[in-house]
């Protein structure tokens, strides 16, 4: 079987988890430090503070600006459920927007007829690595005073006219997970341009302790672990290189997938996208259905996933909260979470693999395999 993911760890991660253990300094220490300076340096941006997973970040992100009850967040329908989830940990108000049919990012348009007088955030998605429309997004948090969170969790890397993604918006959230672009197993990041914010978001991370045993705010346990940054130091510098491979393997997939009805990822001219994902739509005119083709290829060992079934707003959770289709209004979201697949382009594939992948799919016409 052809994996849909697969994480990438060499002799350069044992070694620096090993030096961390010998060094008996396990915790949050001079590692996470030296981590969090790389970080900054490659993103650009002054404040970068690690964090146990990328929830955590957008939950830091949420709290160091002081979203709380009665306060409203725009998010998009498409998207993970923590980018949402995230709102409603301050006891706020996640507001559903819709998202573009071809990049599946959040849609700027739709998000202006959301605002009210309680909207105080939008955060962005910027999903399966491609960058969403950065500078209108920031024009529309200007004119109504709103902040902007970037959700980075799939875009390390990613840039949007030429800048890192994570240093466009009030803050950015990025995530570690063990199948991301680059990771540390667990782990996530938040970064910010404001050094006021950078403090508390530091404060947040280790129950607002601002010296030894002096707690100044309510915090939490948030904190990365030495080893865990260690892998990520060594996976950052080997980052571009990996997303070079994702980009040269969706090329690949962009030139040899013949299948008709079959919609390949759309890349907008003023982004670099780094293919968390490659995410395809099945049309109306494909062959068989959604299901049928997912099924059809996990027979041929083609491994294969959607992201995301659901719109947010409809998983059992928010419907018991009260969304409903006729308030949300979100059919772009509802139409791509029925036809949207991934196929693999992750950087262990080799050419066989991909080969195997393109001519499976452009035999789906003449299978029996319906």
């Amino acid at each position: 079987m052809i994996p849909i993911a697969k994480p990438i760890m060499g002799d350069g991660e044992i070694q620096a988890v090993t030096e961390v253990l010998r060094s008996g300094m396990l915790a949050q220490g001079r590692v996470v430090a030296e981590f969090e300076e790389a970080l900054s340096d490659y993103i650009g941006i002054r404040g970068a503070t690690v964090v146990s997973n990328g929830t955590v970040a957008l939950d830091i992100a949420l709290k160091s600006l002081d979203i709380k009850a009665g306060d409203e967040v725009i998010v998009p329908a498409f998207t993970f459920i923590s980018t949402a989830n995230a709102v409603l940990f301050q006891g706020a108000k996640p507001v559903f927007t819709d998202v573009d049919m071809a990049t599946f990012n959040i849609d700027p348009d739709d998000v202006v007829e959301r605002i009210t007088d309680k909207t105080k955030a939008i955060i962005g998605v910027h999903l399966f690595g491609q960058p969403f429309d950065v500078q209108e997004l920031r024009d529309i948090c200007e004119d109504h005073d709103l902040y902007l969170i970037e959700d980075c969790a799939q875009s390390i890397g990613a840039e949007y006219d030429g800048k890192q993604t994570g240093s466009f918006g009030t803050l950015g959230c990025f995530s570690f997970y063990a199948t991301k672009n680059m990771t540390t197993g667990e782990g996530g990041l938040v970064t910010t341009g404001s050094d006021e914010l950078s403090a508390k978001c530091r404060l947040l991370r280790n129950h607002g302790e601002s010296q030894k045993y002096q707690h100044t705010m309510l915090g939490y346990n948030y904190r990365m672990t030495d080893m865990q940054a260690a892998i990520g130091i060594v996976q950052l510098k080997r980052l571009d290189g990996l997303n070079e491979r994702r980009t040269r393997n969706a090329a690949y997939c962009n030139k040899h997938l013949k299948a008709s009805g079959l919609r390949t990822p759309h890349k907008k001219r003023n982004v670099t996208h780094v293919y968390h994902q490659y995410a395809v739509v099945v049309e109306e005119d494909f062959p068989v259905t959604r299901d049928e083709f997912m099924e059809y290829l996990r027979g041929a060992g083609v491994g294969c996933a959607v992201h995301y079934p659901l719109p947010v707003y409809k998983q059992p959770l928010y419907q018991e909260l009260g969304y409903t289709e006729e308030d949300v209004r979100c059919p772009n979201a509802t139409e791509l979470s029925g036809r949207i697949l991934s196929l693999p382009v992750h950087p262990a594939l080799k050419e066989e693999d991909l080969a195997c992948i393109a001519d499976t799919i452009n035999g789906i016409g003449s299978s029996s395999r319906t």
